[in-house]
């Protein structure tokens, strides 16, 4: 199993997770929308996070709960098997986290281009998340 702390979940609850997800990618298309790229770019890390969760419980029964985002994309990688599609959603959302920190604690404030490379992004992974759970009928 991954390093970084997990949490067992039923497979069933992979859904709760997607839902979070989507609300998150709806706001963050909305602020995106309306000009307020940090609240664009946050919303869609959630949603990044949110879809992970969703995706790692509907193949595996984990979640990660580690305070370390990245012990996250770690173990989406390790569930998702070798298959290039995993590999490509734990990268894409490593570059997500990757801005975390700064659009939610720093002074500098998120560009447009940002925000939109963002919410592209984690639209993918709740798009992805979504086809998984539909796929494995939970």
């Amino acid at each position: 199993m991954a390093k970084g702390k997990t949490a067992q979940a039923r497979r069933g609850e992979a859904h709760l997770y997607l839902d979070k997800a989507v609300q998150f990618i709806e706001q963050a298309r909305s602020a995106l929308d309306s000009g307020r790229n940090d609240a664009a770019l946050l919303n869609a890390i959630h949603a990044a996070i949110s879809s992970t969760d969703a995706a790692t419980v509907a193949l595996a029964g984990v979640r990660s709960v580690d305070p370390d985002h990245q012990r996250a994309a770690d173990l989406l990688e390790e569930v998702a098997g070798s298959a290039a599609e995993g590999r490509e959603r734990a990268r894409q959302l490593r570059a997500l986290l990757a801005r975390k920190n700064a659009v939610e604690y720093e002074s500098r404030k998120a560009s447009a281009k940002d925000a939109r490379d963002g919410v592209g992004r984690a639209a993918r992974l709740v798009d992805w998340a979504e086809a998984l759970i539909a796929k494995a009928r939970l």
